[in-house]
């Protein structure tokens, strides 16, 4: 049963994934053209003004998982309530929280956006940060019953669940814009949506699993504990905040929300990059902390290291180049020319991300290992620099410039972190980039190649941009396979084993 769950809730959590990008890429421009620019501009830029409240979860779902779960496994069912009872108290007070720095934004969006904005739409942010305040008071003590779940090892229900909520609200979006909605309705969809979800997630926890919530005794230490697990979690939250949604807050003073719609569009992009990494990265989690546990010598967890960041690069590399190639006529078709600046900020944050999102595992071994406060605070430090730099960067320049801001910010992380990569995880980066270089050497030779086969094909061509992305696919492939491993041949040989038909088609080549 155990496996069963866990084999179940890994599925679902890549379903959920592919299931995230895929209708997002296909949902994100029927609801720019039924809204148009100006008003997707402006619910992108107070969803990411109120989603600033989220990181005041302070990590605590996470907490929660892992509280549970080490109560469960020493039958402590009244430490477990106990527990929960303090959790709660916490979160009441995180709703108070969110309610007051709700009031403060929503008494002050007429000052803050008095330069971009019209009457109109200052009248219909102010109704949409009560909505979504609402909603967010509301889905942080909330999420803590699918945290509960989780401590239980209980992952298919409440994940099957988010599932059909999620292709549910896809029809619900469509709907309400097909009957003439607006930006306010789809706030408002998603605040019941999300009030359903917890009623049923609580159900499962009370009802199901039979959790019960009670306060034994009063523990001020129970709070400094949770607050000590959780910290480094919530400084994790802000910096993912402050580095991929501040922008639209600092262009939303600035500019037209037209231009936030351009950015958020770009943004959304290079997100949907990430998260392909972020899929292969987690499988490998559990197999850091095992090698980490049994003090793996140096070459080893190097090796394991390389073996990783090799297998994601080979992905992120040909979406990247696929981007590079085509990506221009790609944005065209999705949400058309007005948008052509986007292709151009989405690279700049996937050329940014790709060192980062690459190297993931080594991050994994730290987090293995409990050594997530340099990191911490380094992202921290480096991004809260980046932000205050952006706000007279994109005041004096441009949009273009504030990413750029974000993206040099980033690769200075990386070069601050190596040293402590070798110090502390003990690995070999020498050795790491000598032997991912060849994969970057190949990615290079085929977009040149694609390149120069693109200067003969005409732009915004259906037939010329598939063209495009098969021949790049094509010679990426070949260059791919002169570089790759033992490993690497037999773990796409098993891809294409379960792929009956191309596995014929490749035996026959």
């Amino acid at each position: 049963m155990k496996i069963n769950q866990l084999k179940g809730g890994a599925a679902l959590s890549y379903v959920t994934i592919f299931l995230t990008n895929i209708v997002g890429l296909v949902l994100t421009p029927f609801i720019i053209r039924s809204l148009g620019s100006a008003e997707y501009g402006l619910y992108t830029m107070i969803g990411a003004l109120v989603g600033y409240m989220s990181v005041l979860d302070f990590g605590l779902n996470n907490t929660i998982i892992r509280f549970v779960a080490k109560f469960k496994a020493e039958k402590d069912k009244k430490g477990e309530q106990n527990f929960l009872a303090h959790s709660f108290i916490m979160y009441a007070c995180i709703s108070i929280l969110v309610a007051i720095i709700g009031v403060i934004f929503y008494i002050n969006i007429d000052t803050l956006y008095v330069n971009t904005l019209s009457t109109e739409q200052i009248s219909k942010a102010k109704t949409m940060v009560l909505i979504l305040v609402f909603n967010l008071a509301i889905s942080l003590p909330g999420g803590a019953f699918s945290g509960i779940c989780y401590g239980y090892e209980i992952f298919v229900l409440p994940k099957t669940i988010n599932i059909i909520k999620y292709i549910f609200r896809s029809g619900l979006v469509i709907l309400i814009l097909f009957k003439g909605g607006d930006s306010i309705s789809l706030v408002i969809m998603d605040t019941i949506l999300n009030m359903l979800i917890i009623f049923i997630d609580a159900y499962i926890v009370f009802k199901i699993i039979k959790v019960k919530i009670k306060m034994h005794h009063y523990n001020k230490m129970m709070f400094i504990e949770i607050l000590s697990f959780s910290i480094w979690l919530f400084i994790f939250a802000i910096v993912h905040q402050l580095r991929w949604q501040f922008g639209q807050l600092i262009l939303g003073l600035y500019y037209s929300t037209t231009i936030v719609a351009i950015y958020a569009v770009g943004s959304t992009l290079g997100n949907y990059y990430g998260a392909f990494s972020s899929a292969i990265s987690s499988v490998f989690l559990p197999r850091a902390i095992q090698v980490t546990i049994n003090d793996a010598p140096k070459e080893e967890l190097t090796t394991l290291f390389i073996k990783v960041s090799r297998v994601i690069l080979f992905v992120l590399l040909l979406i990247l180049g696929s981007f590079i190639v085509s990506g221009k006529d790609f944005v065209f078709f999705w949400v058309g020319d007005e948008y052509h600046m986007a292709y151009y900020y989405a690279l700049a944050i996937m050329l940014g991300l790709t060192p980062t999102l690459s190297q993931g595992f080594a991050n994994n071994i730290l987090e293995a290992k409990n050594l997530l406060v340099y990191r911490g605070r380094l992202l921290l430090t480096l991004t809260v620099l980046g932000v205050i730099i952006s706000f007279f960067v994109a005041k004096t320049f441009g949009t273009m410039e504030m990413i750029l801001v974000t993206v040099f910010f980033l690769l200075l992380e990386r070069a601050i972190i190596i040293p402590y990569y070798i110090k502390k995880a003990n690995l070999d980066m020498l050795r790491y980039y000598k032997e991912i270089a060849p994969l970057f050497l190949s990615i290079g030779i085929a977009v040149i190649l694609s390149a120069v086969n693109s200067y003969f094909l005409p732009n915004q061509n259906v037939l010329a941009m598939l063209f495009k992305l098969l021949t790049f696919s094509i010679i990426y492939f070949v260059f791919c396979l002169k570089v790759m491993n033992g490993y690497e041949k037999h773990l796409l040989k098993s891809l294409f084993s379960k792929m009956p038909i191309v596995y014929k088609i490749g035996k026959k080549l």
